[in-house]
């Protein structure tokens, strides 16, 4: 059968808008690839007995400002024509991946104004091209568009998506992010061997991270068992949730969180995104946010049209919520007990060695450097203002003596470890009986700027608390000139605090 005409409407003016959706880079190509992955399950079968047990997706990206998507699935065949390139046409079986009839055409619009479609159908003898112009759609309300057909060998299968003059061409930093998340948006069939997903000539893969292997810190003469859990519960209504929960081996608060699955496709929690309630993870500066992750499947909810997240209401959300704590709590591997006390362990023990050695050497930098700044200031003191210290624990106490315009000082570096403590730099300024000022420099190891960069890696220790013993000595030689530089000083200071936690949470 020959196909001349390919209907688009009803709704053409859609088109238009489609390139104002809030998409990110990832789960705009994503939508090819669901249709890739649809096609393939759908036809399963069919693909295995013409050989090819496997599906292959090829994301390439020119300089040029093209991008093409190929897979070698099982092609759009004649008849779903009349239906794939309408817009919100969704197709008769809607429990795939292709469920709202809307995702290739968004993620092609969102893209770039001109794109084509090429597509040859298993055991059909003819490819068929259809190519869109946005602009011209909507200004002239087209409503059906012509089909290029050619012979083709009945054995051929696939499907070409062509955006061209694309307005958001991925570059390096998005690249990495596109691939990190892809990865981890089909994750599960990566890992069960049927995908396999390229981009510009690199297979995606998905590392599965370690899990922590220690006995229970309240019982040390227990044997180390593996803190994983299944998760396995119901919420009535034909909604539920299953997978797993687990602790990292090594702590990472970029991957940390659940990552929200629904019919095999990641949904929410992907890459450096993942779902952390605080309903279970707690404060930003938390352990949970450093060790806790886990992957769940959920049946019976609704999803976004971008499918970038969950269709929840509030009281959803909360059961959902009390049910996972429940499980994630009970024995005989209470994920959050472990998550709490093992870090706690660590930051005492570990952390202490790498911290005491690295504020030893940082004292005798930082004595050097006060000396030398005081020497090129102008001075005229105002009063001291005492602060109070806090009650966080130190990891290390090193200090120097140095004597200013006959000011005896007396300076601590200390590396500390609170959970309460939002900020990653605390300068506490008090006089001692004899006329001493005395100085503590406070660094936070549990601050997420800590934590995700620093750790227990000494070298960066070093870096770190040259860079804040810096800070606070600018602070402090501030203090001495006016007020009005003293009050800048300390804003600078709380403004160094607020910025870290932004970027780092």
């Amino acid at each position: 059968m020959t196909l001349r005409k390919v209907p688009i409407n009803p709704g053409v003016s859609v088109l238009g808008v489609l390139k104002h959706l809030n998409y990110k880079e990832w789960f705009a190509i994503a939508e090819f690839v669901d249709n890739s992955v649809q096609s393939f399950r759908a036809n399963r079968n069919a693909l295995a007995t013409a050989g090819s047990k496997y599906l292959r997706v090829q994301i390439l990206i020119s300089e040029d400002g093209i991008i093409r998507i190929e897979d070698n699935a099982a092609g759009i065949p004649l008849s779903e024509f009349p239906r794939a390139f309408r817009p919100a046409h969704a197709p008769e079986d809607a429990s795939g991946l292709s469920e709202f009839g809307m995702g290739m055409k968004s993620a092609a619009c969102w893209f770039a104004p001109r794109w084509s479609i090429r597509t040859k159908a298993l055991g059909e003898a003819v490819e068929r091209t259809v190519e869109f112009d946005i602009s011209s759609i909507v200004d002239q309300s087209i409503e059906e568009l012509d089909a290029e057909e050619r012979p083709a060998s009945e054995e051929a299968h696939y499907t070409v998506v062509e955006l061209r003059d694309v307005a958001r061409l991925p570059r390096t930093k998005t690249l990495g992010k596109i691939r990190e998340h892809l990865s981890d948006i089909y994750r599960q069939f990566i890992r069960e061997g049927w995908l396999q997903l390229e981009i510009k000539g690199e297979a995606l893969t998905y590392d599965e991270p370690p899990i922590l292997n220690q006995p229970p810190e309240w019982d040390k003469e227990a044997g180390p068992i593996d803190w994983y859990k299944e998760i396995d519960f119901d919420f009535g209504q034909g909604k539920s949730a299953k997978g797993f929960a687990a602790l990292f081996a090594t702590a990472s608060t970029r991957r940390a969180g659940f990552a929200l699955f629904r019919r095999g496709r990641l949904i929410q929690g992907s890459a450096d995104e993942g779902f952390k309630p605080q309903a279970i993870f707690g404060s930003a500066n938390s352990f949970r946010r450093q060790r806790l992750f886990g992957e769940l499947e959920l049946e019976g909810f609704e999803v976004s049209h971008t499918k970038d997240g969950f269709q929840w209401d509030e009281s959803e959300q909360e059961a959902f919520l009390d049910l996972l704590k429940e499980r994630l709590t009970e024995e005989p591997v209470p994920l959050l007990k472990q998550a709490d006390d093992f870090r706690a362990r660590k930051a005492k023990n570990e952390l202490a060695v790498v911290a005491q050695r690295a504020a030893a050497e940082t004292v005798h930098d930082a004595e050097k450097g006060l000396v030398s700044a005081a020497t090129d200031r102008d001075a005229s003191p105002v009063a001291l203002e005492e602060e109070t210290e806090d009650n966080a624990r130190a990891l290390a106490d090193e200090h120097f003596r140095a004597t200013i315009d006959g000011q005896k000082w007396e300076v601590h570096v200390q590396p500390t470890v609170d959970d309460a403590e939002r900020d990653w730099l605390r300068i506490v300024d008090s006089q001692l009986e004899d006329g001493t000022r005395k100085v503590l420099i406070r660094v936070s190891a549990h601050h997420p700027f800590s934590v995700r960069f620093i750790d227990d890696d000494e070298r960066a220790w070093q870096v770190m608390l040259r860079t804040a013993a810096s800070i606070a000595i600018g602070q402090l030689l501030a203090k001495l000139g006016s007020k009005e530089a003293a009050l800048g000083a300390s804003a600078t200071v709380r403004g160094v605090n607020k910025a870290l936690r932004g970027m780092s949470e």
